[in-house]
């Protein structure tokens, strides 16, 4: 499966049209997360709050912020997860995400919901768009594919 290498790690590549400095945006700021990945995803102090719409509340520190070039966080159950961005030569970016999993009975559940984010990620930064339901009926736990 492509990237998808060891049963650890999961590996997606993502391009956008937009700049690294915009992506990473998106990324590293509280109205940039909410336009795309949690319900509510606020950062104080170092702590990345996530609030999901089918009630999961999970709090990870930023582990690495490098303007326009990489951020890392602390993900649920202690996954690492780290974009690296890179500029794609024509205005847009080369998005890398790599997670390092850390129960491999979840790694295709894990590898499946990056899928997910990342998608929104693009459909927000590419289109100015929310593909998300903001339904708590209609979630992941439902068999969903929402974030």
């Amino acid at each position: 499966m492509g990237l998808q290498g060891d049963a650890k790690t999961i590996r997606w590549r993502l391009h956008l049209v937009s700049s690294p400095q915009t992506v990473y945006e998106l990324l590293a700021t509280d109205d940039g997360r909410a336009r795309f990945w949690a319900e509510s995803a606020v950062e104080r102090d170092g702590i990345i709050r996530f609030e999901f719409p089918n009630g999961l509340v999970w709090e990870g520190p930023i582990l690495e912020r490098t303007p326009h070039r990489r951020f890392a966080i602390e993900y649920i159950e202690g996954s690492r997860v780290v974009f690296d961005l890179e500029a794609d030569g024509h205005g847009g970016t080369e998005l890398e995400l790599t997670a390092v999993v850390v129960r491999e009975e979840w790694r295709t559940e894990e590898t499946a919901g990056w899928v997910s984010v990342l998608l929104a990620l693009k459909a927000a930064d590419d289109h100015g768009v929310d593909l998300r339901s903001h339904d708590p009926s209609s979630t992941w736990d439902q068999g969903y594919a929402d974030n």
